[in-house]
C-alpha cells in the first residue's frame, strides 16, 4: 500500500508541473498587471516595483524563480496584499472553506445516501419517483440560483436565519451557504447510490443471504451498503476538492471570507502570486482526494489489493 501510494504521487508530480505551467503563462496573457490600479504613481516608482517583485525578469527566468520558491515551501509575496504572503492568506481563508465545504459534503453523504438506498429498495414507487425527481431538480438548478432563493425565504421573508456573513462564527451564520453548497453533491449522490444499489442487490451473494432468511435491513447495511458506495467513493475524491476549494461562487454571494475569495479578488487585481498559490493548493488538494479514494477501494471491496 505504502509503495502504491508513493507511485502515485511521484506520478502526480508532472501532473503538477504542468498545471503551474498553463496557470503561470496564462495569468500573465491576461491584459492588464498587478499595479495598473496604481497609474498615480510615478514611471520610475512603478519601475521600482516591478525590479522589486522580480516581474522585470524575462518570463522563462520569473518561472524558475517561482519554482524555486515553491521546492522552499515559500508561495511569495501578494502584490495586493502588501503585509500578508500568499501563504498567510491561504491559512486564513482555507479553514473557513474547509469548515463550509466539509459540513456540505457530511450533509450530502448523510441526505444523499439514505434517499438513494430508500429509492432502490423501493423501486419504481412514489418514494423511487420521489426521491429521482428531487435530484433532478436539485442537479438541474445551479447554486448561484438556489442561494439567493435561500435567503430570499429563509433570511428576508422568514427571517430565521442570517442573510450572509460568518458572524461571530456561530453555526446559524453558516446553515444556509452549508444547504445551497450540498444540495447539488445530495442529488449526484442520491442518484449514484440508487443505480449502484439496484446492481448490488441483484447479485448471487444477495439473493443467498435472503435465501438464508436475514432481514433485509441486516442484508442492506452488512452485505449490499458497502459494495455499493463504490462508485459513490470514487465521485467523492474530485467532488470534495471542488466542493472545499471551489465554493467561490457560494462564498461570494453568502460574504463567507473564505479560499475562494481571495482566489477570485487575485485573479481580478492580477496578483500572480496569489492565483498561483490558490493553483497550487488546489491542484495538491485534488490529487491528495483522489489518492485516498484508490486507496479507499482496499477498504469497500476485498478483491482490490494494492501491491
Amino acid at each position: 500500500m505504502f509503495r502504491y501510494a508513493t507511485r502515485r504521487l511521484l506520478g502526480a508530480l508532472p501532473t503538477l508541473l504542468i498545471l503551474l505551467a498553463l496557470a503561470f503563462f496564462l495569468i500573465r496573457v491576461a491584459p492588464g498587471g498587478p499595479f495598473d490600479a496604481e497609474r498615480a504613481l510615478l514611471p520610475e516608482i512603478e519601475a521600482n516595483l516591478r525590479a522589486a517583485y522580480h516581474l522585470d525578469e524575462p518570463l522563462y527566468q520569473q518561472f524558475g524563480r517561482y519554482l524555486w520558491g515553491l521546492l522552499q515551501a515559500d508561495f511569495g509575496p501578494s502584490f495586493q496584499y502588501r503585509d500578508f504572503s500568499v501563504t498567510e492568506l491561504i491559512m486564513t481563508g482555507f479553514p473557513v472553506s474547509l469548515r463550509l465545504g466539509g459540513s456540505a459534503m457530511a450533509l450530502a453523504l448523510l441526505f444523499g445516501i439514505t434517499a438513494g438506498s430508500i429509492a432502490a429498495l423501493r423501486q419504481n414507487t412514489r418514494a423511487d419517483y420521489a426521491v429521482m425527481s428531487a435530484s433532478m431538480t436539485g442537479i438541474s438548478i445551479p447554486n448561484f440560483v438556489m442561494a439567493p432563493l435561500l435567503i430570499l425565504v429563509f433570511a428576508v421573508y422568514l427571517g430565521w436565519l442570517p442573510a450572509g456573513g460568518l458572524g461571530d462564527g456561530s453555526p446559524r451564520n453558516m446553515v444556509l451557504p452549508v444547504i445551497a453548497l450540498a444540495l447539488p453533491q445530495i442529488a449526484y449522490i442520491s442518484r449514484l447510490t440508487r443505480g449502484s444499489m439496484i446492481e448490488v442487490l441483484r447479485s448471487n451473494f444477495i439473493r443467498t443471504a435472503r435465501a438464508q432468511g436475514l432481514p433485509m435491513r441486516k442484508i442492506v447495511l452488512r452485505h449490499a451498503l458497502k459494495p455499493a458506495l463504490l462508485p459513490v467513493v470514487s465521485y467523492l475524491g474530485p467532488a470534495t476538492a471542488a466542493v472545499i476549494t471551489g465554493s467561490v461562487v457560494i462564498e461570494q454571494i453568502f460574504g463567507v471570507p473564505g479560499l475562494g475569495r481571495f482566489f477570485v479578488q487575485g485573479a481580478l487585481n492580477r496578483d500572480y502570486t496569489l492565483v498561483m498559490g490558490v493553483v497550487v493548493f488546489y491542484g495538491v488538494l485534488i490529487i491528495a482526494f483522489n489518492l485516498l479514494v484508490d486507496l479507499a477501494y482496499a477498504w469497500l471491496d476485498p478483491k482490490v489489493k494494492y501491491s
